[in-house]
């Protein structure tokens, strides 16, 4: 059965609470794609053409607002796979 699940793209910030850049609402019946979905927004908003905000990591919540699944630069720059 299809859920909603929201991407939310998180950015930088030094005083705990990171802001939300932005928001992507997707249904599926799949964790794991949504999660490949949000990895893709991170890598996508790392690059030069990207002009918001600049995103320090990506997590996925459902439509409780539990936290599922969260990446960020770090993951990126230790070479962990997703």
């Amino acid at each position: 059965m299809s859920e909603t699940f929201h991407i939310e793209a998180l950015g930088y910030s030094d005083r705990g609470k990171a802001p939300v850049v932005q928001r992507l609402s997707l249904r599926s019946d799949e964790l794991d794609r949504i999660s490949r979905r949000a990895v893709l927004l991170l890598r996508r908003s790392t690059t030069s053409q990207w002009n918001a905000a600049p995103v320090e990591a990506v997590r996925v919540v459902d439509g409780a607002g539990t936290e599922l699944f969260r990446w960020s630069v770090w993951d990126e720059m230790s070479g962990a796979s997703r």
